[in-house]
């Protein structure tokens, strides 16, 4: 018993003809007729009447079809479904917060605007969690700052992951010219993203390894929040270059820090050996494009 004696029964007994059903699957009736005859002798029992015109199912044969029926559907549908995914998604990306907000957003315009029809599925997540997304596979790829070791995950940079300290216009800091060091900074108030984020992580483990004391007054989830309360006066932050906007400048104080912190690369990570769909491959090289921009 194979699809193709299933098949030709089931459109055999929907159409109540075997030439018929020959039409319909291009093939000839001879062929179609073999197959149920097939069926008969390795059941061991007629599915159709075909003394009467037109032809009917025994209730052999119409148990038959109730069982074979949606399995053929199944199964002539399975190449229109896989296409359809390979051209029309769905595609799962994670990101960190402010990958996403602040460089993901202008690649996932540009693949929207060439591929309509396909559908995207952000999810934004602490670094951790976009890692562990990829590694349990639940996601295509996902966008983190700096290199995984992890020999189950490809990482691929995409571009530097530099940090910036902000405070506020006219603010003690900006007269240390050039900070040569955090030293100075712990003695202000902090504004930083909640604990275990990658770039208070850095700070704080370089303000413990100087032996610093620090005060981290507010947390917020918003780096664009941060960046107002800074710009108000209610204390300083470190901050990734890739969500310094035109303008910041104008209510900030702006200090790069790629000579005291550590600078990073961001990149984009996948399971190794995973096969990508078409979207996924189209939106990973708007990603790089993306990157190249910057």
């Amino acid at each position: 018993m194979d699809i193709r004696e299933l098949r030709s029964f089931t459109v055999a007994a929907r159409l109540r003809s075997i030439s018929r059903a020959a039409e319909l699957l291009d093939i000839g009736q001879p062929t179609v007729s073999t197959h149920i005859k097939k069926l008969e002798q390795e059941l061991g029992t007629q599915l159709f009447d075909r003394i009467r015109r037109p032809i009917r199912l025994t209730l052999a044969g119409e148990k038959l079809l109730d069982l074979a029926g949606p399995l053929v559907e199944g199964i002539d549908g399975l190449a229109v479904n896989t296409q359809q995914a390979q051209t029309e998604g769905p595609v799962t990306v994670a990101a960190t917060a402010n990958l996403m907000s602040h460089f993901l957003l202008g690649a996932v315009e540009a693949f929207r605007d060439e591929n309509p029809r396909v559908h995207m599925r952000l999810r934004s997540r602490l670094r951790s969690e976009v890692i562990e997304l990829v590694s349990q596979g639940e996601v295509d790829f996902g966008i983190v700052p700096g290199i995984d070791p992890d020999p189950a995950l490809e990482f691929e940079s995409l571009f530097p992951y530099e940090r910036l300290l902000i405070t506020p216009l006219n603010h003690p800091l900006l007269e240390e010219s050039p900070l040569t060091s955090m030293d100075p900074v712990a003695e202000h108030p902090l504004i930083m993203m909640g604990p275990g984020t990658y770039t208070r992580s850095a700070v704080e483990s370089e303000f413990r390894r100087k032996g610093l004391e620090f005060d981290v007054v507010m947390e917020a989830d918003s780096l664009d929040l941060i960046k107002r309360y800074v710009g108000h006066g209610y204390g300083v932050s470190v901050i990734p270059r890739v969500v310094a906007e035109p303008g910041d400048e104008d209510t900030l104080g702006i200090v790069p820090l790629g000579h005291i912190l550590p600078t990073d690369r961001a990149g984009l990570i996948t399971l190794r050996g995973r096969a990508l769909s078409t979207p996924a491959e189209a939106l990973i090289e708007k990603v790089r494009e993306a990157a190249a921009d910057m």
